[in-house]
């Protein structure tokens, strides 16, 4: 029982999806949460899957629509199965998560920078071609 419900027991505390069953001590309250997210969980894979071979998106705009149900599938597995809020206990997680995206993007923009530049830092074709045939 929270801080908030000891003192003032008359008002129901505001709950964030997948903490149900920390309040409801019943197990159908748990299950619940992780039925509504794989429910979830399989219709966002379901539509990235048929949406390239539909009409219903215009087909340049596609890879933005699939991000968008990636990020929409990642929330749902943070808050639905891994229990991740932005609740007062669970500040060490947002942290924590949120160094693990910063490390991912450093990796991403370091990978992409490097790639973008590697040809500008090679030798031209005829260059190497000359020096293998000097050895």
């Amino acid at each position: 029982m929270s801080y908030a419900n000891e003192k003032m027991p008359h008002q129901v505390a505001d709950t964030v999806p997948g903490e149900e069953d920390r309040l409801d001590k019943e197990v159908a309250a748990g299950v619940r949460g992780y039925l509504i997210a794989l429910g979830l969980s399989v219709l966002l894979t379901a539509i990235s899957f048929s949406l390239p071979s539909t009409t219903l998106v215009w087909a340049p705009a596609i890879p933005i629509a699939l991000v968008v149900f990636a990020i929409a599938q990642m929330g749902v597995h943070l808050v639905f199965f891994l229990h991740i809020t932005s609740g007062p206990d669970n500040t060490n997680n947002v942290l924590a998560l949120a160094f693990g995206v910063l490390i991912v993007l450093l990796i991403m923009v370091g990978t992409l920078w490097i790639m973008a530049n590697l040809n500008a830092n090679m030798a031209p074709a005829a260059e190497l071609m000359n020096l293998q045939m000097q050895h």
